[in-house]
């Protein structure tokens, strides 16, 4: 961090926030582990709880978000920080569309985590931590899927042959960064790994940023690192500003 940077609190309490995505340039949509799905407003901290409850019920705690085009919201909702018994008694991924209704899309899953839309939005990735299978998914229209496929299987770390991923981002051509105990392994649209980036600590999210969506912040245990990248990093659609 440069002399010049400070480090601030954001917003407290966040409810065990989690994922994160802009929603527009004024409103951040957060998964709360607490239960539920909100918008907070960046200037104002105020929040709107966008769901909280799916047939009634709270969620067991989201985790993970990615916004498609429509400003509908897909997230996953597994069972890290949940009261036991499990709430939802299932785990799984919903969408939420931009009227409000929520589906429950995929419950056949253990421990979903991560999640993002190809950049054309034709192909949802979901990223089970419990596994080393990561998934796919043919997207027909929002919240609609159809075919599913193992997009690809995680390098294992010595000793373990089932663990699996945490958060990922995407860059332009398609290829997938995941966070795993190894690092951040990088496969392109087949599912061919390309390669692991390294980190002094087992990285948990990821995004890019920076001016020119070249720099790749990735979020540790203990730490925030930054990679310069040749890669650019995908931009999903945001609403205009009210």
């Amino acid at each position: 961090m440069n002399k010049d940077e400070e480090i601030s609190t954001f917003f407290e309490p966040s409810a065990h926030a989690n994922g994160l995505m802009f929603e527009s340039k004024d409103k951040l949509i957060a998964c709360q582990m607490d239960g539920q799905l909100v918008s907070i407003d960046i200037e104002t901290k105020k929040i709107a709880i966008l769901t909280d409850k799916y047939e009634g019920t709270r969620y067991n705690a989201p985790n993970d978000i990615v916004v498609d085009k429509t400003g509908g919201i897909y997230f996953t909702d597994p069972l890290f920080r949940a009261p036991q018994p499990l709430p939802q008694n299932k785990e799984a991924v919903y969408y939420r569309s931009v009227d409000g209704k929520v589906t429950r899309i995929i419950y056949n899953l253990k421990s979903p985590n991560g999640i993002i839309l190809s950049p054309d939005e034709k192909t949802l990735y979901v990223i089970p931590t419990m596994q080393k299978d990561m998934w796919a998914y043919t997207v027909f229209a929002p919240g609609k899927l159809g075919e599913e496929r193992v997009f690809c299987l995680l390098t294992q770390p010595t000793g373990k042959n089932n663990s699996g991923g945490d958060g990922l981002t995407i860059d332009t051509k398609g290829n997938l960064y995941i966070t795993s105990e190894l690092g951040i392994q990088v496969f392109n649209p087949t599912g061919e790994l390309l390669g692991i980036v390294k980190f002094p600590e087992q990285p948990a999210n990821v995004t890019f940023g920076g001016l020119d969506m070249k720099t790749l912040y990735v979020t540790a245990r203990t730490s925030l690192y930054s990679v310069e990248m040749k890669s650019t990093g995908h931009t999903f659609f945001e609403k205009k500003s009210n």
